[in-house]
């Protein structure tokens, strides 16, 4: 027998700890239960970086997991919630982590991947399973939790909040001047290779300043490869048309920096996805991940996408014959992508007006 499913749920709590690309793409499933049940109570349990970003988005309290503070940290969670019985536990984080974390909170009913979209073994986890959606993008993943629940109406909106100081330290750094936004790396993780050439980038600025004028801003973390990366792109350009933002705000002055962009480019990582949430119009640089899968989801059209090529030449394989969601792992793979074609994309989108509304 399964377990029921709440008519009208009065108290959801969502799991999601990160990463931040992954919690943008999530929010949409937030305001789609919001507009379901005006009335509901939702408790998120986030990682504290993703919190940085998200804090204050209407409607929602969160509470934040630090995954330094390792089974501490998930018993002071627990502490916290342990008067709290939520009508609907959504598991939206596929990790050994979240799903142990799962085990101390209280739900009338857990939900989760059905178990072919599953890893991690977090359907054991729970008592509900999504319906199959084979080759889904991730944000509809998320959504499949809405629907699940019976809302009819997954239309898209994200309304992330942006505080004037935040919008502060974006003016501090660029002025009113319009730019292109440039994130050159993604997260350091083991065999991520997902990172483009300084080469690259360098011809990308160098043609957003002749053309259009545009000075660029490079963002990024305060991390000696991004640091190393940000010399190298420096190497190779002039000065004036660069401002060197590395390291430079907070999480929310890069979400105010992006909305204020004229256009974004970078690779499979967190701004990609800050850009889409925000409707900033973004370039995606991907080749060792599917951006059908994974890539910013209302600008698809303007990723270049080498992934195919690359799942031919670096594993001999058929992209349509692939396990869904599987990477390229290899460090030549994102050299694939052409400096001609990030400009082709650019020039596209710096022909269209942006829409300020």
């Amino acid at each position: 027998m399964k377990h029921p499913l709440p008519a009208h749920p009065e108290h959801l709590c969502v799991l999601r700890l990160s990463a931040l690309g992954d919690v943008c793409n999530l929010v949409p499933t937030v305001r789609a239960l919001q507009r379901q049940w005006p009335g509901v109570r939702i408790t998120w349990i986030i990682g504290k970086g993703e919190h940085s970003l998200l804090a204050g988005l209407s409607g929602v309290e969160f509470v934040v997991y630090d995954k330094a503070t390792g089974l501490a940290g998930m018993r002071a969670i627990w502490r916290q919630l342990r008067e709290t019985r939520f009508d609907a536990l959504l598991h939206m984080q596929q990790a050994v982590r979240a799903s142990v974390l799962s085990l101390g909170l209280k739900a009338r009913v857990r939900i989760g991947y059905d178990p072919a979209r599953a890893k991690d073994k977090q359907h054991w986890f729970v008592q509900r399973h999504l319906a199959p959606h084979p080759r889904a993008h991730v944000l509809d993943s998320f959504m499949d939790f809405a629907r699940l629940l019976g809302v009819q109406d997954s239309s898209l909106t994200w309304d992330l909040p942006i505080p004037e100081a935040a919008v502060g330290e974006a003016r501090r750094l660029t002025g009113e001047a319009p730019y292109l936004l440039i994130s050159p790396c993604s997260s350091a993780r083991l065999r991520n290779f997902r990172n483009w050439s300084a080469e690259g980038f360098a011809a990308v600025i160098d043609h957003a300043w002749h053309q259009y004028g545009l000075k660029t801003v490079l963002t990024g973390s305060d991390t000696p490869q991004e640091r190393e990366m940000a010399e190298q792109i420096r190497r190779l350009c002039q000065d004036e048309v660069l401002i060197d933002a590395i390291g430079a705000t907070s999480l929310k002055g890069l979400l105010a920096l992006i909305d204020r962009a004229r256009v974004v480019v970078a690779p499979d990582s967190g701004p990609v996805h800050m850009a889409n949430a925000l409707d900033t119009p973004v370039v995606g640089l991907f080749a060792t991940t599917n951006p059908e899968r994974a890539g910013p989801y209302r600008w698809r059209d303007s990723v270049v996408n080498r992934y195919p090529e690359a799942v031919r030449t670096y594993l001999n394989k058929d992209p349509e014959a692939l396990e869904w969601g599987q990477r390229v792992r290899h460090p030549d793979a994102m050299s694939l992508i052409r400096a001609e074609d990030v400009i082709a994309r650019l020039d596209a989108l710096l022909s269209e007006p942006r829409n300020e509304a």
